[in-house]
């Protein structure tokens, strides 16, 4: 059974030049006369793409190819300019450090309100609290605000709630390089659990090895077009040879 399914999906953005530009540069451009219509590039160029339930596939490419722009569109947090994007089931995306999290409220709180943006109550949340607090080995900073931890121990409290929960489909970006060797082995130990269960995974990873190990099929990015797409080895070969011929 199909889970999720993208037909022709594109994305345009503003370049980051764009987005720094202010309003009030904008109005003083305009009275001047030398106002330009907004720079805009091409994130994601006619993506076609069937995930099937239970699979596990990675995610590969150059910085700037559309990895985390891809699970962006997969996750709802962007909309794609033009195409269709379906996906079924419950999603629990860890994409960015701090996203989804309130600096500004305890570690506790924002484990509440993660649990419930993701479709648990809060009864169910707090049962879990105590697990996802040990591993993310945070028990002494339950009461701390966000704002006060450390961009590691972010990632360790974002990776802790989002597999605690077991949602339907996972989205991981680059998760499992954050954090000292006895927390990734930690991770690569809970993900041995959902790799045995029939939950979806879509993971962004620099690291090779593990994705060529762990998921049943890699996806290379390049341009943000889908360039190529097949089982781990022969997909980073393919990758890699892209690179030889670019040096």
């Amino acid at each position: 059974m199909e889970v999720i399914r993208l037909d022709n999906v594109s994305l345009w953005r503003r370049t980051q030049e764009e987005f720094s530009y202010d309003l009030k540069k904008t109005l003083l451009s305009i009275a001047e006369g030398k106002y330009r219509q907004p720079a805009k590039k091409l994130v994601l160029d006619n993506i076609n793409l069937v995930v099937e339930k239970g699979e596990k596939i990675g995610i590969i490419g150059a910085n700037g190819s559309g990895k985390s722009t891809l699970l962006k569109i997969i996750s709802g947090i962007l909309k794609p300019t033009s195409g269709i994007v379906r996906v079924r089931g419950q999603v629990a995306p860890l994409i960015e450090l701090g996203a989804g999290f309130d600096a500004e409220i305890s570690v506790m709180d924002n484990i509440l309100l993660y649990g419930v943006l993701l479709g648990f109550s809060r009864t169910e949340m707090k049962k879990r609290a105590r697990s996802i607090l040990e591993f993310a080995e945070l028990e002494d900073y339950a009461l701390v605000p966000v704002k006060g931890l450390s961009s590691g121990m972010v990632a360790r409290l974002g990776f802790a709630i989002a597999t605690d929960v077991q949602p339907d489909i996972l989205i991981l970006d680059e998760v499992l390089s954050v954090g000292d060797e006895g927390f990734k082995n930690k991770c690569k130990q809970r993900m041995d659990k959902f790799w045995d269960d029939n939950v979806t995974i879509l993971v962004v990873s620099h690291d090779l090895e593990f994705v060529k190990q762990s998921c049943n099929k890699l996806i290379f990015l390049k341009n943000g077009k889908v360039n190529f797409m097949g089982n781990g080895q022969k997909t980073i070969d393919y990758y890699l040879s892209t690179l030889n011929l670019e040096n």
